[in-house]
């Protein structure tokens, strides 16, 4: 479900760790979607992140899918939705 739920949102998705990080401190984000495959020293910073400020967050398997499903031809690692 979380990669179709990314599928569905594209015009509310943010790609990236830096993009999401900034997103999520500016308080636009409302869920997270983080790949396990990806370097943890990358991702480790926004899941401690969206704990903080409780933002919910999904793991998800693959960060080649998580990059299909934003319809991009590179993996991603992180990807917030912003609030509607």
């Amino acid at each position: 479900m979380s990669y179709e739920k990314v599928t569905q949102l594209q015009s509310r998705i943010i790609i990236g760790t830096k993009q999401t990080l900034k997103a999520m401190n500016n308080g636009e984000v409302s869920e997270v979607f983080i790949a396990k495959d990806a370097d943890q020293h990358i991702t480790d910073k926004v899941l401690e992140e969206a704990k903080k400020l409780q933002i919910p967050h999904v793991l998800v398997d693959s960060k080649k899918k998580l990059g299909l499903a934003c319809k991009i031809d590179v993996d991603a690692s992180t990807v917030a939705i912003k609030h509607e």
